[in-house]
């Protein structure tokens, strides 16, 4: 296969990770038959700095001739309360590329069980997909101030829901059979028409997935006291941002976390959930494996390739199970180590 990578690696450890991801896609299309091909551009506040512009229309026109974005990181104190902000570059991309669901695996890795804060027995096996709308919602419904008041107003219209429940449905297919939805019925209109729009999406068109509903201040518990009877678990943009916060930390490390964000069609945007961390940036210690995780995701969801995807996870997997860890999960091993040794644990897809 021929694709083309844009690579945005933005701010703080951005860079870094990137580059350690890149060499691992390098590794993935020489053992396994591609020609993939990376481009470079700017956002964030790197491109603040260079064009007055948190996305420059030449990023914007690389990413849509791509067929997936490489996001590493964006932001930092040196922009903050500036008239740009390196975060109007993200939302700008999500926005232009339409890209309306947002997939974060929170996956517990047997070897790291131990590191989180949570019980070995509860969070050991824990592998669920949160599926987040992420351009509807309180987000971005109409919002205002006057005087001593203010508001913000949740909205969703039929279609939004419809197409955010089929995305949770087909992952349901392909993982353990299980949708949860994720709402407020017993108190908000909206979450009325989500859950029943929800249903009848699962029941019509999904019948083989079981499906359940379960509200929201509920979720914000069983995550913690059962968090393995969970497979795929949908939700609006304001509940699934805090529930896969939330979440986030049952792995033990933000430096782990994945993330990808779909349209109806390519490209979309792949970044790791961990933020720029300025304060290490440039020490060569950054967590890598977020944003090869992330790279395992392009893969999957950007171009199909479901077999190498599992194949840089298994070599993840490989590499700590060979006890080789990064700061922020206890050990010395570096951002360059760390990637030049997942690059090697790739084995070629049969």
């Amino acid at each position: 296969m021929k694709a083309a990578f844009a690579v945005l690696a933005g701010d703080g450890v951005g860079p870094e990770v990137m580059k350690a991801a890149v060499g691992m896609l390098r590794a993935v299309a020489a053992g396994h038959g591609h020609a993939f091909s990376f481009e470079e551009g700017l956002v964030g506040g790197v491109a603040i700095d260079a064009t007055g512009e948190a996305l420059p229309a030449e990023t914007l026109e690389l990413c849509r001739g791509s067929d997936a974005v490489l996001l590493g990181a964006v932001g930092g104190p040196q922009w903050d309360g500036g008239p740009v902000r390196p975060e109007q570059g993200l939302l700008a991309i999500r926005k232009d590329l339409e890209l309306f669901a947002n997939l974060r695996p929170i996956v517990v890795s047997p070897a790291l069980a131990g590191r989180s804060p949570l019980r070995d027995d509860l969070v050991a096996g824990v592998d669920i997909l949160f599926v987040r709308e992420l351009t509807g919602g309180i987000y971005f419904g109409p919002a205002g101030r006057d005087g001593d008041r203010a508001w913000s107003t949740m909205e969703y219209s039929v279609p939004e829901v419809e197409r955010i429940v089929r995305v949770a449905g087909d992952a349901a297919r392909g993982r353990r059979g299980k949708v949860t939805s994720v709402d407020k019925a017993n108190v908000l209109e909206v979450s009325r028409l989500w859950r029943e729009v929800a249903a009848r999406v699962m029941a019509d068109e999904y019948p083989e997935v079981a499906y359940e509903v379960v509200l929201v201040d509920a979720m914000a518990m069983h995550l913690l006291a059962r968090p393995r009877d969970f497979d795929v678990v949908v939700t609006a943009n304001m509940f699934g941002d805090i529930l896969s916060d939330e979440a986030s930390m049952l792995p033990g490390s933000l430096g782990m976390l994945p993330s990808a964000s779909l349209g109806e069609a390519r490209p979309g945007l792949f970044e790791p959930v961990h933020g720029s961390a300025p304060d290490i940036a440039g020490q060569g210690v950054a967590n890598p494996l977020g944003m090869i995780l992330t790279a395992a995701m392009a893969l999957r969801h950007g171009l199909g390739l479901a077999a190498e995807a599992a194949a840089v996870e298994a070599a993840v997997e490989a590499v700590l199970a060979a006890g080789h860890r990064p700061a922020d999960l206890g050990g010395s091993a570096g951002t360059t180590e760390l990637g030049a040794l997942v690059a090697e644990a790739l084995a070629p897809v049969s």
